[in-house]
């Protein structure tokens, strides 16, 4: 049963991994990938209000994973000079 449970972590672990590494941009999760709140004005007409402060009005971000493999390898080209 654990190793059933293990292996299915490493391939998880795996997959995200290949996700990280093929696409490492994300849609942020708080304006939903549109870069800052869309707002109604009184028309009923969508209008832009300000930009997103997590993403800085890209809509997306780095993964996580991407961040922790981008510090994991600053660490190691620092640590091998």
């Amino acid at each position: 049963m654990t190793v059933l449970a293990s292996l299915a972590a490493l391939l998880t672990l795996a997959g995200y991994a290949l996700l990280c590494t093929a696409s490492p941009f994300g849609t942020c999760r708080k304006c939903r990938g549109l870069g800052g709140k869309v707002i109604l004005d009184r028309k009923k007409r969508p209008k832009r209000a300000k930009p997103c402060r997590r993403c800085k009005g890209q809509g997306k971000r780095l993964r996580v994973g991407r961040r922790l493999h981008n510090q994991s390898r600053a660490i190691h080209r620092a640590g091998t000079r």
